[in-house]
């Protein structure tokens, strides 16, 4: 399992993370275990999760997921062997928190309770997991500017997270589904308050949304800040297992309807395409994605997930997979053609 350097902290983390969004869901504690047990034995050593988790979020499961790997840790030990990264919610879900913001004191109070929940004494990268303005996230296009937002500053998060390092709760800080405003904005405020610099940005990339390369790729590259590529399967779609109409009784989408960004007619085309390269080239579709994203020069991480361990096996495999030329053509002349249908 190879590994790269997260930002500029000196923590080193596996190309794949393991996600762990379908633990208290679709996943039992000990489907929880016998993953995480799996995916350490083939070198991840980097984990994901957050406090909003299982998805999709309700109140009576929120925080389970992390309260699984915090039985699996204290089962296992070998705590400092590994890269625990966990989120902070931002606005809109009123059952974390009675509502989450990204205030020093919803900051400091949401630390504490993933302590508690991961049965640990710090944690290895915290994020914030969307921002508390308004911004183009979550598919959202088209920028309108609110000048009567009622935003946390991102000053005052981030005076947060550096109170929660100086107090040794948290090693690292990362943002997630951010723009890049957002991120030279943090690094500023780094340079002039202070605050700590931020390590990553976990934001989606896969064969259908493509467009961190547009902005944040060159800030990746530049100032340290790589990506966290989260759905890099989008959501199953890239396995090709919902075309035609298909609805495997197991698969997310089949089960939670309100996933929605990677099912429009224009995202089927699309994989439609670039399933045809894999079969023609003798590849598994998903490990064919899964290694597209490997490649990339700007990532950091590569966060996994699966339902069960055979599909956890196949992800994994694609860490060996290196794709030839021919095959990097092709899904360049499908993009060209499909830029970025699910952004």
């Amino acid at each position: 399992m190879q590994t790269r350097p997260l930002g500029q902290t000196g923590i080193n983390v596996s190309r794949l993370c393991l996600g762990t969004m379908t633990f208290g869901e679709q996943n039992t504690e000990a489907d929880a275990h016998a993953q995480l047990d799996r995916a350490t034995a083939a070198g991840i050593n980097f984990i994901d999760t957050a406090e909003m988790y299982p998805v999709p979020p309700k109140a009576e499961t929120q925080g389970r997921t992390e309260a699984y790997i915090g039985s699996w840790l204290k089962a296992r030990g070998k705590r400092d062997d590994l890269v625990i990264a966990t989120k902070a919610a931002g606005p809109g879900l009123d059952h974390v928190r009675g509502g989450p913001r990204l205030t020093p004191e919803h900051l400091h109070r949401a630390v504490d309770d993933s302590l508690t929940r991961l049965q640990t004494d710090y944690i290895d990268l915290y994020q914030l997991h969307w921002p508390d303005r308004n911004a183009n996230f979550f598919g959202k296009l088209g920028y309108q500017h609110d000048e009567s937002e009622n935003a946390t500053p991102l000053a005052e998060s981030l005076q947060a997270l550096k109170e929660l390092v100086d107090a040794g709760k948290i090693r690292a800080i990362g943002l997630s589904n951010e723009t890049p405003w957002g991120v030279m904005q943090s690094l500023r405020l780094a340079d002039t308050l202070g605050v700590p610099r931020v390590a990553s940005v976990q934001n989606p990339y896969n064969l259908l949304n493509r467009s961190f390369e547009v902005g944040l790729a060159e800030i990746a590259h530049r100032e340290d800040v790589g990506l966290l590529a989260y759905s890099p399967l989008a959501f199953g779609a890239l396995t090709g297992k919902y075309l035609d109409g298909a609805h495997p009784p197991q698969g997310r989408l089949t089960l939670f309807e309100r996933f929605k960004r990677y099912t429009s007619d224009l995202a089927e085309e699309a994989v439609r395409a670039y399933v045809g390269i894999a079969r023609e080239h003798g590849l598994d579709p998903a490990q064919m994605a899964l290694a597209y994203v490997n490649s990339r020069s700007f990532l950091t991480s590569n966060i996994i997930g699966a339902t069960t361990l055979e599909q956890l096996d196949a992800n994994l495999a694609s860490e060996e997979l290196t794709l030839d030329n021919n095959v990097l053509e092709a899904i360049e002349a499908v993009h060209r053609q499909q830029p970025n249908p699910c952004p």
